[in-house]
């Protein structure tokens, strides 16, 4: 048992204070991710704030048409969420696929966004790993990686993102609102997670004692066109092998514009801007998602046993894309 202190935080500017009398602090939300982690002795924070009692539990229209989440929305209500449904099925859908009924009761929208990267070694204590270790190696490259990262990886890390939420956020372009020592900022979606580089225990670009307080939806009116998708090795409560959150504007037999963003494929949900700088303009035909979707998997890099996922990827953007037909 390693002794931590529990602090239950009663606004934002405390939670974020009391970072700097504790360095090791973390923030607890649902702690669906967080507390395995220190059960696995891979977290040992020294100090826990809950922010689970702050006032960021609603979710609101915003006045461009867009809305507003408050950081700790439990899962399983935004999925529910009537303007959620309606305006951007593929945040619903992609909420649905994640986790168990349980765990959604629990999880909150911030904490889902800052799930650490998955991979068996960094869950592992007695394996060396970058992201627990720097500087310890990345057994995985050449090692067990069948679930992990085509995109984006590096010498020094091949894991996965494993939240859904986060790659419908991505596709719609989501802004992270965040409360910090230096006051308050905005962060875009794609932009808030990081790829490993030579710093892989980084998953995202906040700075320390930082606090996610909202993510703003913007206003997407072909996003009430939108689906999400999850390949995975079950049924239920299983990480993406790869997943597919798309939404698709077509006039007139072209494709006006599209969102999409892929899960499971690398150390962040990974926009697939080609594909879309592709499809802009093009006939909204199958033949032109087969070749859009070729385009983007041109960059992937697959390891030994990994390259299944750049036809199951690029049959399920296919298969997304027709329906949305």
């Amino acid at each position: 048992m390693r002794p931590f202190v529990y602090r239950r935080a009663t606004d934002a500017q405390g939670a974020v204070a009391t970072f700097e009398a504790a360095p090791h602090a973390m923030y607890l939300g649902g702690g669906t991710n967080l507390v395995d982690l220190m059960r696995l002795g891979v977290a040992s924070p020294d100090l826990l704030v809950d922010v689970t009692g702050l006032p960021y539990d609603q979710v609101e229209e915003t006045p461009g048409g867009g809305l507003r989440i408050g950081a700790a929305v439990r899962n399983s209500d935004l999925a529910a969420d009537a303007a959620v449904r309606r305006s951007y099925p593929v945040l619903s859908q992609a909420l649905l696929a994640g986790a168990s009924g349980q765990l959604r009761n629990l999880a909150t929208v911030g904490g889902n966004l800052l799930q650490r990267t998955r991979c068996p070694y960094f869950q592992d204590v007695s394996k060396p790993c970058n992201k627990r270790d720097p500087g310890s190696g990345c057994p995985a490259r050449e090692g067990e990686h069948h679930n992990l990262a085509i995109f984006g990886h590096s010498a020094s890390c091949v894991a996965t993102h494993p939240s859904d939420m986060a790659v419908a956020m991505a596709a719609l372009g989501a802004v992270v609102h965040v409360e910090g020592p230096g006051g308050p900022r905005r962060i875009g979606m794609p932009g808030l997670h990081r790829l490993p580089g030579d710093t892989p225990e980084r998953d995202t670009v906040l700075e320390p004692g930082e606090l996610i307080v909202a993510v703003e939806l913007p206003a997407l009116p072909y996003a009430a066109r939108s689906r999400y998708r999850k390949v995975r090795e079950r049924a239920s409560f299983a990480f993406a092998v790869v997943a597919v959150a798309a939404a698709l504007d077509v006039a007139d037999g072209v494709v006006r514009d599209c969102r999409v963003a892929l899960g499971g494929v690398a150390h962040v949900p990974w926009r697939a801007e080609l594909l879309e700088t592709t499809l802009r303009g093009a006939p909204a035909t199958r033949e032109s998602f087969v070749v859009a979707a070729e385009a983007e998997f041109a960059q992937a890099r697959p390891l030994r046993d990994n390259a299944y996922k750049v036809p199951l990827a690029r049959n399920v953007i296919v298969g997304v894309l027709e329906e949305l037909l």
